[in-house]
């Protein structure tokens, strides 16, 4: 890999890691709706022109394919962008983004259920190494209570329900980008990826335009919530969308989707240097499990002269369709 490569890669992943940082920030501002429907919009709006200048074929596209494309929009973009700001109200910014790790671990495992996609031994343990990973960090209490979240709730009973929806949404949203990364493949394996991008925001902003104008806070937000706003919807989504096409172009989509297993490194960073949050060492093993066990199921650690495993091809095809790359939707 080229440095230049190398740098795209890397600022790809801190730009993925950073919407974590920048959902949290936003959601207790605007609420968990109205930031998601925003964020799409936005999206939308600076991705739609992108689309227009690679000329009418691009728009034909999105014609002829609305309808998966509309489906990827709902469960990659919609639903996700909801449940992770629903999460950032309770959850630090650097634990959300460790379990987004845990999405090739459900696209392997949709695969094996909806594919057939055969799962071999060294799928299996990798499965049972990530699974065990999410576990660890659903269960420890240690990592949560150095984040004060048992505080800000009135009774210990309430913090316990509130974070365990906050984590049940996250494990949601990561289910969701795996069902997209195999629906993806199956569907849209060969429509541009800018269409799939553009019309999965465009079909987003709609669905969720009438609950986020409904919902919009009465109070205005603060200046570093519409800052966030910005930031999460052109950088963090659109330029990142423009990052990964170029990255794809000119490394291939198995080497592109490296970048998903920095995300909870740059997340854990920028939520520890701007939010003053604690990476435990209990989060630290969690996080260190789930990368574990996602490498062995998608094939990137494998035994010498073991073939690509399928869950690597399945998470590569999806990337280079758009839809497998959680940190477009979250």
């Amino acid at each position: 890999m080229k440095r230049s490569d190398l740098a795209t890669l890397i600022s790809l992943a801190a730009l993925w890691g950073a919407s974590y940082l920048f959902i949290r920030m936003g959601a207790g501002q605007f609420g968990a709706v109205p930031l998601a429907g925003a964020r799409a919009a936005l999206a939308a709006l600076l991705l739609t022109p992108l689309l227009a200048l690679r000329g009418a074929g691009g728009l034909r596209e999105l014609r002829a394919h609305w309808k998966p494309i509309a489906l990827v929009g709902i469960t990659n973009s919609a639903l996700p962008f909801v449940l992770f700001s629903f999460a950032a109200l309770t959850l630090p910014a650097g634990l959300s983004s460790i379990f987004t790790a845990a999405t090739p671990l459900f696209t392997a495992v949709i695969a094996w259920l909806w594919l057939n996609e055969r799962l071999s031994g060294m799928r299996v343990a990798g499965l049972a190494v990530g699974f065990a990973g999410v576990l660890w960090l659903v269960w420890d209490k240690t990592a949560l209570a150095a984040h004060g979240i048992a505080s800000a709730h009135a009774t210990t009973h309430t913090a316990v329900h509130a974070t365990a929806l906050a984590i049940a949404a996250c494990l949601a949203a990561t289910l969701l980008y795996g069902f997209s990364a195999n629906f993806s493949k199956r569907r849209l394996g060969g429509v541009s990826p800018l269409a799939v991008a553009t019309g999965s925001q465009i079909v987003s902003a709609v669905v969720l335009a009438v609950p986020a104008i409904s919902l919009w806070p009465a109070t205005a937000p603060a200046p570093h919530a519409w800052a966030a706003l910005f930031a999460l919807a052109l950088a963090c989504t659109a330029f990142a969308y423009v990052l990964f096409f170029r990255l794809i172009a000119s490394v291939g989509p198995s080497r592109a989707m490296t970048a998903l297993f920095l995300i909870p490194a740059f997340g854990v960073l920028w939520g520890a240097l701007f939010l003053g949050e604690t990476f435990t060492v209990a989060m630290a093993i969690g996080c260190g499990v789930i990368l574990a066990g996602t490498a062995l199921t998608t094939g990137v650690v494998r035994l010498p002269g073991q073939r690509q495993a399928p869950a690597a091809r399945a998470v590569a095809v999806a990337c280079r369709d758009q839809s497998a790359c959680p940190a477009t939707g979250s």
